[in-house]
């Protein structure tokens, strides 16, 4: 089995339009990697230039955000879902 992990909006153009990707279960780095490795562009969205998560990219694995359990290396077990969220500013001036 796999995960799911579901890609914004924002960030198909990276991901070749697709909603979702299914990759091996893991912790949320190793799943991170591996969806960083398949779409190089996307990984830059989600790293920065040291190569940590960049601090406006919300992992939510269900509903937890992964700030609240152990970060990158919280595990996530065959069929659970993994949401990229990034922060993004918005409205009207």
């Amino acid at each position: 089995m796999a995960v799911t992990v579901t890609i914004p909006t924002a960030l198909r153009q990276y991901t070749g339009g697709n909603a979702s990707v299914a990759l091996a279960a893991g912790s949320v780095g190793q799943i991170l990697a591996a969806l960083s490795e398949q779409y190089p562009q996307l990984g830059k969205h989600l790293y920065n230039e040291q190569g940590t998560l960049r601090s406006f990219v919300n992992i939510y694995v269900g509903d937890e955000d992964i700030r609240h359990l152990q970060g990158i290396e919280t595990p996530v077990p065959d069929g659970e879902t993994v949401s990229i969220i990034p922060a993004i500013a918005g409205g009207v001036r």
